[in-house]
């Protein structure tokens, strides 16, 4: 029993650390193919990277780095000791690839660059979340300024971060870089949601209804999915009722639908998305 306890730990690790790989490269890539040459600093201390490669065209990664590094320094006793080796890793590898991954630019079109830039950086930096780790020293000192003081929070702290650079491209670049990069990191952060949150593939379906059990049979056999009976009471009426709950895709809510009318015309229900949906019939719960 503990050597499996042990080899699911290392695996977990080793699933992080591909995942944080796999993040690197995806963001790092965004940089030469869409945002450097287009110069779009997409906020963060990558943005002032991205700022200083315009003026002196120092390198994105190792600029990138040299800043991030002594964030680390001052954060490290503030966070979890995994959290921020993972941290260091992945920041480490992250201006790595920003510097050693020569791609030619895929476009010159302002737009293109920063939606299809923002998209890879986003996707690149949501899967580095998912690993259990951050690419910016950054996210740090803002939890560090959060714990001091807790009005400013971390989303607050590190809104205002990208605001200061996007103002800096904006007297170092020009209005318009600064526009575009707006548009970066709205569509990154977007994307980064996606990542975390997953594509909302599914629907919950909650059905309040006088015939539950003819319609949780129903959605057993027929269907295939499972369905959990709720004991529920009318906060007008005080009657008693049955909310039958039932994940499906998205293919399944109209059956679902047709078998509710057929049992129970007057049944309530209300169907909503689902950002990610793990357990049987859908994706496998093991690893997150």
């Amino acid at each position: 029993m503990v050597s499996f306890f042990k080899r699911r730990a290392v695996d977990e690790r080793v699933r992080a650390y591909v995942l944080i790989l796999l993040g690197c490269i995806l963001g790092g890539a965004a940089y030469p193919l869409f945002l450097v040459p287009n110069n779009i600093a997409p906020g963060g201390l990558t943005g002032v990277a991205t700022i200083l490669n315009y003026l002196w065209d120092l390198p994105v990664g190792v600029t990138s780095m040299a800043l991030n590094l002594p964030l680390f320094l001052i954060g490290y006793r503030a966070m979890g000791r995994v959290f921020v080796f993972r941290s260091f890793v992945a920041t480490v590898l992250f201006s790595v690839c920003i510097d050693l991954l020569q791609l030619p630019p895929l476009t010159d079109d302002i737009l293109l660059g920063s939606v299809y830039g923002a998209l890879l950086l986003g996707l690149g930096l949501g899967l580095i979340m998912r690993g259990g780790a951050t690419t910016g020293g950054s996210d740090m000192i803002a939890r560090m300024v959060n714990k001091r003081f807790p009005l400013l929070t971390v989303g607050t702290f590190l809104f205002l971060v990208d605001c200061a650079v996007i103002l800096a491209a904006a007297f170092t670049m020009s209005a318009r870089a600064a526009l575009y990069a707006l548009i970066c990191i709205f569509v990154s952060a977007r994307a980064v949601d996606l990542v975390l949150a997953g594509m909302g593939s599914a629907k919950a379906c909650y059905i309040i209804t006088a015939h539950p059990n003819e319609i949780a049979h129903r959605i057993l056999n027929e269907l295939e999915r499972g369905a959990t009976l709720l004991q529920g009471t009318g906060a007008y009426s005080g009657e008693e009722r049955t909310v039958v709950i039932s994940v499906v895709t998205n293919a399944e809510v109209i059956p679902l639908k047709r078998i509710v009318r057929a049992e129970d015309a007057k049944a309530f229900v209300f169907i909503t998305d689902t950002h990610e949906t793990l357990g049987e019939g859908f994706s496998a719960l093991e690893g997150e």
